[in-house]
Order: structure tokens, then C-alpha cells, then sequence
């Protein structure tokens, strides 16, 4: 892994150097568009909708728009002046339990490596987090953004996961939370009980389970590398709406019986050969 960013946990009177390294990574296939005929990439050239002429970028700023269409240019020295106070800083607020805080609130996830001289306080931070049962909560500035952010344990390393602040979580806004509710029979609430009974798992094995999509994508892009023709997959066939909840639920809970066998861990998808790269035209 390489770092991406170099600063210090501040804890107490405690500093605590660190490298952050991001802690996931997309593995979506990355698709360019291009000339279908030929291949070439699309480009893009940066023009000014005022004077129609490309712009060097050199000469590009920020701008906001207002609400009548009017644009505020922002300079870098305008966003130079702006205060960032934990910049560098994981500075460390208070402590919390983990559950007191609602995951949709989280946003991206890093580990947190000590430096050489900081792996001491670290251990300390990390097996003091691990014994207490809590979470810390601290403020950080990342790409010119400052954060609230979560700090816990994890395969004994430390992890962040920064956080949305509360007016960027939207609240459901649905006309059917207003209504009366329906009446659930206690026959149903207990038939749908079943049904996760059923499919319940004393852990989650994230293993268990691949993208299907990717896996197919990628056959189509090595199929077209190695010049063999392309199929395409079945569609499932869609399921008929059944109107009888009860009668869904019995079913449902049937099919998940019948399907509970130990499932084989699945092969890792096989990566899409060497490929080809088309000119630009």
C-alpha cells in the first residue's frame, strides 16, 4: 500500500505520528468512451462558455453559483486564507460507543500506521481503545475539507472513518410514514420471523459472494482480447407477483430450507488478461 497522507493523532497531551493509508479500493471494471469505429478516445478540451475559446489551465479558479445564475469566482489566495485548524491534526474530541453512532453517517475508511519513533503511544491508544469498548470521535482536514471523523480498531490496527456531518445525512421524506400503518397479523409477523430464522448466519463471510457483473464484464473484455465471439447471459426469469403475503412468506421460507447447504467458498474471479490499448485517433 502507499501513503496518502502524512500527519499525527492528537490525544491528550499525547502525539502520535502516523502515515494514513486508504483502507478499500474500488475494483470496478474502468471503461473509456471512444470512437466506435476506430477505437480513439474521447477528449475533452476546457472551453469558456462567455468567450468560446479554450482556457489553459493555468488560467482556471473555483466558482460558485447563486441562485440566479450569477458566479462567484473563488481565487486560490481566497481559499489559502480559510482556517484550518486540524490540518495534519487528527485531534481527537471525545469517546463514545461505537453503536452510538448510525453507520450512515460513515463515509470513507483508512488505516492509520505509526510512525517509527510513535509505535509505542500507538499501542497504547489502540489496546486502551480495544479495553474500554468505545470508539474515539475526533476532527481532521483532508483535501482542503475538514471532517469529523471516527477512530476504532480493527485486525489490530487502528481505523478512520470519516464522517458526513448531520446536515449532509438526508432524512426519509415519505408520504406512507404519515398514514396509519397496517395492520400486521401476529401469524405473519411470526411466519416472517421464520424466514429469517432461516437465513440467519452466526457471522458474515463477505467471501460467499462475488460480483456477478464484473466477473462478466471481464469474460466479455478477455473474450474480446482473445478474438472469440461474445454470448449473452440468460436473464432470470421475473418472478409473478404473488398477492397472498402469507402465502410469499410460507413459500419463501420453503425455497430458504431447501437451499441451506453449506455454500463452497468461491474461487477468486480471474483477472482480465493483458489488454489492448486503442490509439488515440
Amino acid at each position: 500500500m502507499r501513503s496518502m497522507w502524512k500527519g499525527s493523532v492528537s490525544f491528550g497531551l499525547v502525539t502520535i505520528p502516523i502515515h494514513l493509508y486508504a483502507a478499500t479500493e474500488n475494483k470496478n471494471v474502468s471503461l473509456r468512451q471512444v470512437h466506435e469505429s476506430d477505437g480513439g478516445r474521447i477528449q475533452y478540451k476546457r472551453f469558456c462558455s462567455v468567450e468560446n475559446v479554450e482556457v489553459p489551465y493555468s488560467e482556471i479558479a473555483k466558482g460558485y453559483e447563486l441562485d440566479d445564475g450569477e458566479m462567484v469566482v473563488l481565487t486560490d489566495a481566497d481559499l489559502d486564507s480559510l482556517p484550518l485548524s486540524s490540518s495534519n491534526v487528527i485531534d481527537v474530541l471525545e469517546f463514545v460507543p461505537l453503536e452510538a453512532v448510525d453507520p450512515l453517517h460513515y463515509d470513507r475508511h483508512y488505516y492509520l500506521e505509526p510512525q517509527k519513533p510513535a509505535v509505542k503511544p500507538y499501542v497504547l491508544l489502540r489496546d486502551a481503545l480495544q479495553k474500554s469498548g468505545q470508539v474515539a470521535i475526533a476532527k481532521v482536514a483532508l483535501r482542503q475539507r475538514e471532517t469529523l471523523a471516527l477512530l476504532r480498531v480493527h485486525a489490530d490496527v487502528l481505523v478512520m472513518t470519516t464522517m458526513l456531518w448531520p446536515d449532509e445525512v438526508r432524512r426519509p421524506d415519505f408520504g406512507f410514514l404519515d398514514d396509519e400503518p397496517p395492520q400486521v397479523r401476529p401469524q405473519e409477523l411470526s411466519m416472517a420471523g421464520s424466514l429469517i430464522d432461516s437465513l440467519s448466519e452466526p457471522v458474515f463471510d463477505p467471501d460467499k459472494y462475488s460480483d456477478q457483473y464484473r466477473e462478466a464484464l471481464e469474460a466479455v473484455i478477455e473474450a474480446k482480447v482473445e478474438g472469440k465471439a461474445t454470448t449473452k447471459p440468460r436473464a432470470k426469469a421475473a418472478k409473478t407477483e404473488v398477492v397472498d403475503l402469507m402465502a410469499a412468506l410460507e413459500a419463501s421460507v420453503s425455497e430458504a430450507k431447501k437451499s441451506r447447504k453449506p455454500a463452497a467458498r468461491k474461487p477468486a474471479a480471474r483477472k482480465t488478461g493483458t489488454r489492448r490499448t486503442p490509439k488515440s485517433a
